[in-house]
């Protein structure tokens, strides 16, 4: 985790005893949102190191578990509260916000710095296969919804693409443990640990940083989960631009600054595998688990999104393909991707509240 990181810890609490002591909820939200940066940093950091003592196979799959642990919880919350189009807003401004805003950050800094950056063709274009497979999972059910108002089946069908992307997810971890597909594990979901920069903790420093990054995620998810409906309310925000680009940037920032890293140093290869890698995490497992949550909760979630989220990330996921297929990049082709990503917030900012 980046120094930077560490006085956000102390805006954490803060949020904590705002919380308590019954702050404004907007003060409570910024502090919230803030504070849940270093944990997500320190769960990511934790997890590394955790991999760096079980060796690069389990410590991948570890990674793979915890990867999102900092979204599943804010959207496991958000579930709980009702808050539906926020947690399906978080789902695709996840999966938007690693294949566009990463990426085309990481690429802009590395192509800045050394021009014409190149990576395994073979790796983008099973990234780019995933990256379709989510868009699908988000037509179909629409286009079911479309022509079958039937409540009760809608959900039925929700649940069972929601089965199948896990089937997926796991049939892509199996892959990735094999001999075949060993490598991409490593880079996508593997340690990135530099020995140079700094010394892992130890197994047993790593495994307590997780467990308290991981309370303290859910107790500063919670404090933020519960403020948003007044902040919304009084900035005229809708849940919808809340969930597409808040959430995913306190979520994924410190990933993202590690891929921006990794892309500085003409590391290209691992920064998309970071992207996409995680891209594919929010849309075969964290939003499959959410789903099969809802009924946990007794507040259904569908996989019936707002036509915008769909575009979206069809939109995304067409630009992806054309700049990763090819195995090289540019800078231009990074400020192509940022464009595209805040002509989205732009759009979302602006969707009307009743959307």
């Amino acid at each position: 985790m980046a120094r930077w990181m560490y006085p956000l810890l102390a805006l954490g609490a803060a949020a904590i005893v705002g919380r308590v002591l019954g702050a404004p909820p907007f003060v409570v939200f910024a502090l919230a949102a803030a504070g849940l940066v270093p944990m997500a940093g320190l769960i990511g950091r934790s997890t590394e190191d955790l991999a760096f003592h079980v060796g690069p196979k389990w410590g991948g799959l570890l990674n793979a578990t915890f990867g999102n642990a900092a979204e599943l919880i804010i959207g496991a919350l958000a579930l709980r509260e009702g808050l539906l189009p926020l947690v399906k807003a978080s789902i695709t401004g996840s999966i938007i916000g690693n294949s566009l805003l990463v990426l085309g950050t990481g690429v802009l800094v590395g192509g800045l710095r050394h021009g014409t950056q190149q990576f395994d063709a073979r790796e983008a274009t099973r990234n780019s296969t995933m990256m379709l497979i989510a868009l699908a999972s988000l037509v179909l059910p629409a286009a079911f919804a479309a022509s079958e108002p039937d409540v009760l089946a809608v959900e039925e069908v929700s649940v069972g693409v929601a089965v199948l992307l896990l089937a997926v997810y796991v049939a892509y971890i199996v892959f990735s443990l094999t001999p075949a597909g060993h490598t991409m594990l490593e880079e996508e979901m593997g340690t990135h640990v530099d020995e140079e920069e700094r010394a892992p903790w130890s197994r047993r420093v790593a495994v307590l940083v997780l467990l308290g990054a991981t309370i303290g995620t859910v107790v500063l998810a919670e404090a933020l989960v519960g403020t948003v409906e007044a902040v919304t309310h009084a900035l005229g925000w809708s849940q919808f631009f809340v969930g597409l680009v808040v959430v995913p940037l306190v979520g994924n920032i410190a990933e993202h600054f590690s891929a921006v890293q990794l892309a500085a140093k003409n590391k290209m290869e691992t920064a998309l595998a970071i992207a996409a890698g995680s891209s594919t995490q929010i849309a075969l497992l964290v939003a499959p688990l959410l789903v099969l949550m809802s009924l946990l909760f007794g507040k259904w979630l569908d996989l019936v999104f707002h036509p915008l989220e769909i575009i979206a990330v069809g939109v995304a996921a067409f630009v992806f393909t054309l700049v990763s297929i090819d195995g090289e990049t540019n800078w231009l082709e990074g400020v192509q991707l940022l464009a595209l990503y805040l002509m989205i917030a732009v759009v979302f900012f602006f969707l009307p509240l009743h959307a």
